[in-house]
């Protein structure tokens, strides 16, 4: 029974490894993006009107390219968890307001895109409850 146990807990680590890297690697690819052309993003931010853009695009591109990059690695993997569950809450409601368009497509889209948001956003809950497992720089250290 205990080997059992022992079996199902290293595919329960693997998952969560699994489940880690792939969705930090979203905000690691996009955050590199956002840093390599940070005056483009910080003009979009400008052009959707949002508020203080500058500060707002000097502190998310790195907060998206770090946290993901902190969630693959599993360090600090709960707090890592949090801010990007905030990043991503800020992102949604700056870049996919749906409600506001008319034209029946690309409201269809952004919706679908804002409910994709809401998964990312459950994912990094669980990132948040669980922490980085076995296989992370968190697990490293606990041993």
């Amino acid at each position: 029974m205990k080997a059992q146990r022992d079996g199902f807990a290293l595919w329960q680590d693997f998952g969560v490894l699994i489940g880690r890297v792939l969705i930090g690697w979203l905000f690691v690819e996009s955050g590199w993006r956002k840093l390599m052309g940070l005056d483009a993003f910080i003009a979009s931010l400008v052009n959707r009107r949002v508020p203080y853009a500058t500060v707002l695009g000097w502190i998310g591109a790195p907060l998206e390219f770090f946290g993901g990059l902190a969630l693959m690695l599993g360090g600090v993997t709960r707090c890592a968890a949090l801010a990007m569950i905030a990043f991503t809450i800020v992102a949604t409601l700056i870049g996919h307001r749906y409600w506001e368009i008319t034209d029946a497509a690309l409201r269809r889209m952004q919706q679908a895109h804002f409910a994709k948001n809401l998964a990312i956003i459950g994912g990094l809950v669980l990132l948040a409850v669980t922490g980085g497992g076995r296989f992370s720089v968190d697990g490293w250290r606990r041993r």
